[in-house]
């Protein structure tokens, strides 16, 4: 039994040590529930993470028969005899083809973004999935990557039924299982969470081990100029959605190759993820190394009321819960989850990040406040640990008073930064970027120290 793909991915990388530190090993994941599995193999082996897309070509009016089947990097495989004995013209085999690859590069595109796919010609790839039930599609990968010229292939996964072993065996250079149990009726029975994984969460990984690897997705013959439009993909906006009850909350997340962390934004007074303001400090942030995220705290129908009557902005405790729940979905998200976390609060969702803070001391390695209102959370202010950072403009008086008043109250690291001359939006010349430095220097100071501590924990476990 395996906790989850991490688990059986950690489990499965002490079998495949003999390939660790090659420079010819090359890790491909099935998307989507191998990727996980495939990033955790990777980063023990200390080889690159790719993914290997198959689409089935169904025959025109049977779908479910396959008459070949189409693979990421151009592999193409027909069944002729099954062609020639249904009739199949080459006609619609052709759209058939043509239907296919148009999905097939919507997905590495999904994936991968504009970084090209790492070339499997003369490489060992170790390719991994979650588990192999029948074993047609894994049969169907292996005999469409057998046509782009690897060295070896390997098959790699954590459970299977006992017959793989000849199935898979035969086709596959070499077949390596954790476990084979003679009772088998599904993959799902062995994994205490068989949750289905995201699309996000495949290209999270993908990118994350890209960053590492920065030299192997980079094609020479393009130079600099890819590199910037990789390095721009990589930094594109992500839509994201996090359920609340039959609701949902919207955000934006923004994440760099190899992230320092996460830096969700908490926002206030009627203010939402399109705020110019939160926006540029974000993609400064990018630039910085860090992965953002920009909230909507309200759904769209609470926001429409809170335009006309202000009832939400000032609802302390419902941002709060809001941000507590955004918090503990980037937490919960596998190819998010060993990153520290940071609270960027603003006005009166600066109030909502420290609640936050003090419910969640184990996920929240720092928080910054923009000029802000922590008096708002005053019960909960002794109760924060996260080394916290309070900035200010020198020009606003009242909230400079409240903020002096409520770091008076915190027992946690805490340190009061004035920006001279600036009001409370920091709309003077320089204000906001001020806001910027220190607000990037804070986070990388600590939440570094947090990460330490979490590879440590991990190590340990």
């Amino acid at each position: 039994m395996f906790h989850d793909r991490v688990d059986a991915g950690r489990q499965l990388a002490r079998k495949l040590a003999p390939y660790a530190n090659r420079e010819d090993v090359l890790v491909l994941g099935i998307p989507r529930g191998g990727v996980p599995v495939a990033f955790e193999v990777a980063q023990a082996l200390h080889a690159p993470l790719d993914v290997l897309l198959v689409r089935k070509l169904g025959v025109p009016g049977e779908r479910e028969l396959a008459m070949g089947a189409i693979a990421s990097g151009g592999a193409r495989i027909l069944n002729q005899r099954l062609i020639a004995e249904l009739g199949v013209t080459e006609k619609q085999v052709a759209e058939t083809i043509a239907d296919q690859e148009a999905e097939l590069q919507r997905r590495e595109e999904l994936y991968r973004g504009v970084r090209p796919g790492i070339p499997i010609q003369g490489r060992i790839i170790i390719l991994v999935d979650d588990g192999i039930a029948t074993g047609s599609s894994m049969l169907a990968a292996i005999e469409a990557l057998r046509t782009l010229q690897p060295k070896k292939i390997v098959v790699a996964v954590p459970v299977a039924p006992t017959h793989a072993d000849k199935d898979i065996g035969n086709v596959a250079d070499e077949f390596i299982c954790v476990d084979q149990p003679e009772w088998f009726y599904g993959i799902g029975q062995f994994y205490q969470d068989f949750s289905q994984t995201q699309d996000l969460e495949v290209r999270v990984l993908l990118e994350r081990s890209a960053g590492t690897f920065a030299d192997v997705h980079k094609p020479k013959e393009r130079g600099a100029a890819m590199t910037t439009r990789t390095r721009d993909r990589f930094e594109a906006v992500t839509p994201v959605r996090i359920p609340i009850e039959n609701m949902n909350l919207q955000g934006d997340l923004r994440l760099p190759s190899n992230p320092l962390g996460v830096v969700i934004f908490v926002h206030g007074s009627g203010s939402g993820r399109f705020s110019p303001r939160n926006r540029f400090v974000a993609e400064e942030l990018n630039k910085q190394g860090f992965a953002t995220l920009l909230l909507d705290l309200l759904t769209e129908e609470e926001h429409r009321i809170d335009m006309e009557t202000m009832e939400y902005r000032f609802n302390i405790h419902l941002l709060a819960s809001r941000s507590t729940l955004a918090t503990s979905w980037v937490h919960g998200q596998p190819g998010l989850s060993r990153l520290p976390i940071g609270l960027f609060g603003a006005s009166t969702g600066a109030a909502a990040a420290l609640i936050t803070a003090a419910e969640m001391k184990q996920q929240v390695a720092a928080v910054v406040s923009r000029g802000g209102r922590p008096d708002l959370a005053e019960e909960f202010l002794p109760q924060v640990d996260a080394p916290t950072l309070l900035i200010v403009g020198g020009e606003d008086d009242t909230v400079l008073a409240l903020n002096k008043k409520a770091m008076a109250q915190m027992h946690c690291v805490a340190k009061l930064h004035v920006v001279p001359g600036a009001t409370h939006l920091f709309e003077e010349p320089g204000g906001l970027e001020q806001v910027v430095t220190v607000a990037a220097e804070w986070f990388a100071r600590y939440m570094h120290g947090s990460a330490s501590k979490r590879m440590q924990r991990a190590a340990g476990e």
